[in-house]
């Protein structure tokens, strides 16, 4: 299998070591460079986006290798210097350097519609950049980086054994209901011994940010955010519908799931404690053995979709791109991190031998085939995609994979509980995704909250769409505190309705994939090969599907859901 090589650069030096003494001569040419013409302004967005790419890879590994050890005092300290010392040196060049593309006299003589998001993208941060908010967006990125020390150091003894939270909660699959209930309690109150820790932590943020909108001219970060993530496609007030339609038509059928799930498990009342258990009464699925044997049947699984795609995970696999095994001092969760440079990414997550790892890494791996399929887009910020298309790319390859999930499963019997749970945890996730923006969407315009005032607007938000279908009684500390374990809150805020808006797209890609496999597939990989280089609705439109979040969308494939689910059984 090849070795990667990353890309001959023609710009920056080969071996050019990232600190601020070699990267400012490099800044001040390209600030100062003479452009005549609409090729040389080309040549300088080439030479501009080269050293984006280089700066981009230097920055994932010292994010990626934190992660992956968030003990190390060194790694934190490498991250650190980063985003203390170079980020913000580069974003007022960075924006004097907007300023000279869009000012220059040759801007309009390039290809308009080749540069028409890119363009677009550069003046809109433009209008954002406010030099007061550099040292407010350092101090950020160093807060948010707390997060993973305080919950990388989570763990719980259960049976005498130590386990990362991610390992303690396959006891929460145990057919031996004590055993869940232990499991359950166990995880908890070791959340809620960090619960002030996290909250004054949370608060410094949400003071942070809520002071850059303001510096930006925005009445609250919300609307700060909307412009930030470049949001041009929907408001704030379609998000709020968009809520409203997952409460119609997704909440009563997950209530009607969760019934059936009361009456299969003989309870009266199902508790939080109820909601991983298989209702089979068999246990947990097991789809592979450790992290090595994860990554080797999800080569053969995305072989058996296309075999391009399975070459993609095995040269990761070759070039050591996969970090996969829970353990100790791991931060938590898991992601697919692209390398500019390389042209291949970096898969990290929490394995804990789940049927939820195995939609973790197929998930990752749609984020992964994304990645290799933009690698060669001319300009860095071209594979910049907004993240209503990045999750297209994984929440697809979910549903895509399950034909082939028989690489995971001896048994048929096994290989439908798998597909059954996967097509409930499609729809729980549209719920859930409404409660974290409806959250979202309350905290920033209601800045000067404290945290028994944020404590009370998420239980009322949760209610409204479920409370994950148990009964909490008896557990409200628990129930108040089920938002911490969020991490997009703490890191990436705002970076959540995403998910859904992705996922009926997805069901959608699904829905064509399942009536013509190679034309499904083919439009998938179309649409994910654009990279940035179209609007959003064009992307969604060559993949073969609609950019739409309107109730009757919604009824639709939700409606396709059910009967997909019902057919299994």
């Amino acid at each position: 299998m090849k070795t990667i090589i990353k890309k001959q650069r023609n710009y920056i030096p080969q071996n050019l070591v990232i600190n601020w003494e070699n990267l400012a001569p490099i800044f001040d040419e390209l600030k100062h460079r003479s452009i005549n013409s609409a090729t040389e302004l080309e040549q300088w967005l080439r030479n501009k986006s080269e050293l984006e790419a280089a700066l981009e890879e230097d920055f994932a590994w010292r994010y990626i290798k934190m992660s992956c050890d968030t003990a190390n005092e060194q790694l934190v300290k490498d991250f650190q210097y980063f985003a203390t010392e170079i980020e913000p040196k580069i974003a007022p060049i960075a924006n004097e350097l907007n300023k000279k593309l869009v000012e220059n006299a040759f801007v309009n003589e390039l290809d308009q519609q080749k540069y028409f998001v890119y363009l677009r993208g550069v003046r809109k941060a433009l209008a954002l950049f406010r030099e007061e908010n550099i040292p407010l967006f350092t101090e950020l990125q160093v807060k948010q980086q707390q997060y993973q020390g305080i919950t990388g150091a989570m763990s719980v003894t259960l049976n005498g054994q130590e386990y990362t939270l991610e390992q303690a909660s396959n006891f929460l699959k145990d057919t031996d209901r004590n055993v869940r209930k232990n499991a359950w309690e166990t995880i908890q109150k070791r959340r809620l011994a960090d619960k002030d820790t996290l909250n004054i932590l949370f608060d410094e943020l949400i003071k942070l940010r809520h002071q850059a909108a303001l510096n930006a001219g925005f009445e609250n970060y919300r609307d700060y955010m909307f412009q930030a993530l470049g949001r041009f496609d929907y408001t704030p007030k379609d998000c709020y519908d968009f809520a409203e339609a997952i409460e119609k038509e997704i909440v009563p059928i997950l209530k009607e799931q969760a019934s059936k799930r009361k009456e299969a498990l003989q309870l009266s009342a199902l508790k939080p404690w109820d909601l991983e258990v298989s209702t089979s009464g068999k246990p947990a699925l097991k789809p592979f053995q450790n992290g090595a044997d994860l990554i080797d049947k999800s080569i053969a699984c995305f072989n058996q979709i296309d075999s391009s795609l399975g070459e993609k995970l095995a040269i990761m696999k070759a070039n050591h791109l996969f970090d996969v095994e829970s353990r100790m001092g791991k931060a938590p969760g898991g992601y697919n991190y692209p390398l500019a440079e390389t042209g291949a990414p970096f898969i990290f997550m929490n394995s804990a031998n789940s049927l939820r790892d195995l939609t973790t890494m197929v998930h990752e791996g749609g984020h992964a085939i994304h990645t290799f399929l933009t690698a060669n887009l001319e300009l860095n910020d071209f594979k910049h995609c907004p993240s209503e298309v990045a999750e297209l790319a994984s929440m697809s390859m979910e549903l895509i994979s399950m034909d082939q999930w028989s690489v995971y499963f001896d048994k048929e019997e096994d290989l439908i509980r798998a597909k059954k749970e996967q097509l409930v945890d499609v729809l729980k996730t549209l719920p859930w995704v409404a409660v974290i923006d409806q959250f979202q969407h309350w905290i920033y315009t209601n800045p000067n909250h404290n945290a028994a005032d944020r404590e009370a607007a998420f239980k009322q938000i949760y209610n409204r769409f479920g409370a994950g279908f148990a009964n909490w009684d008896e557990h409200e500390a628990q129930f108040g505190n089920v938002w911490q374990k969020q991490l997009h809150l703490f890191e990436v805020p705002f970076y959540y309705i995403e998910y859904a808006i992705a996922q009926l797209g997805a069901i959608a890609v699904w829905k064509n994939y399942k009536e013509d496999k190679q034309k499904g597939l083919k439009q998938y990989l179309d649409a994910l090969a654009l990279g940035y280089t179209k609007p959003m609705n064009e992307i969604y439109e060559t993949a073969g599907i609609k950019f739409d979040f309107s109730a009757d969308y919604i009824k639709d494939l939700a409606g396709f859901v059910k009967e997909e689910l019902e057919k299994l059984g």
